[in-house]
């Protein structure tokens, strides 16, 4: 039986997408449901950009929001560390590349993925950092070797292109932003999915996705 699948839209450097990260790993569980991830390259290229003090200014409030309403934690090595580190420079190609090499070796793609966002926004860790990339590729599991061969053949226009196909998506499914979800069903209908009526609670959206897949399946008794 063909699978139905969950398209994710995401940035590692989104922190709305670290608030959704239950609700990813919620949606894994779910029987018949596959998850595609698109990393969309919200802060690369012209984008990318240092720490400074307006930026920490700025995100700031957002994370304060992002916590209360989702549970999702932001440690102090983040809010008291790299947000005050100018020397800091967040770059999304970087880790999007490492999620993609994590996906063509092992199928992780979205394992090393929750792990970068605890990585950034819970231990301060440059997440662009090839080194500290590595690091937590083996931190999961990965063979550092595999890893560094692969993260180097997916760097660069794999990766770009990677992005440039999500920014596609994005408009595809009409999202706005990160995260989006949108459910594809195996007729190939595509459904945006709203997650505003489930911040922090996992279960809630894991029904949510059961319900429409057993619809979904009823119609095409």
């Amino acid at each position: 039986m063909q699978n139905a699948t969950l398209h994710y839209i995401f940035d590692p450097l989104c922190g709305w997408c670290h608030g959704a990260a239950p609700l990813v790993d919620a949606a894994r569980t779910v029987p018949g449901l596959r998850v595609v991830f698109h990393a969309g390259g919200m802060l690369t290229g012209a984008s990318r950009r240092a720490v400074t003090p307006q930026w920490r200014d700025y995100v700031r409030p957002h994370d304060q929001r992002i916590s209360a309403l989702t549970g999702q934690p932001f440690g102090s090595a983040y809010t008291d560390g790299l947000l005050c580190d100018t020397s800091a420079v967040l770059d999304s190609e970087p880790p999007t590349t490492a999620i993609l090499a994590a996906e063509a070796l092992a199928g992780r793609g979205l394992d090393l993925l929750r792990r970068l966002q605890q990585a950034h926004y819970v231990e301060g860790r440059r997440i662009a950092d090839t080194d500290v990339l590595q690091a937590i590729a083996i931190d999961i599991g990965l063979d550092g070797v595999a890893f560094d061969a692969e993260y180097r053949r997916q760097a660069g226009p794999a990766t770009q292109a990677h992005i440039a196909d999500s920014r596609a998506w994005l408009a595809r499914v009409g999202g706005q932003g990160f995260p989006t979800f949108a459910l594809e069903q195996t007729d190939g209908r595509i459904t945006l999915l709203d997650i505003g009526r489930h911040p922090g609670q996992p279960q809630a959206w894991r029904n949510t996705l059961v319900t429409a897949l057993s619809h979904s399946e009823g119609e095409q008794a």
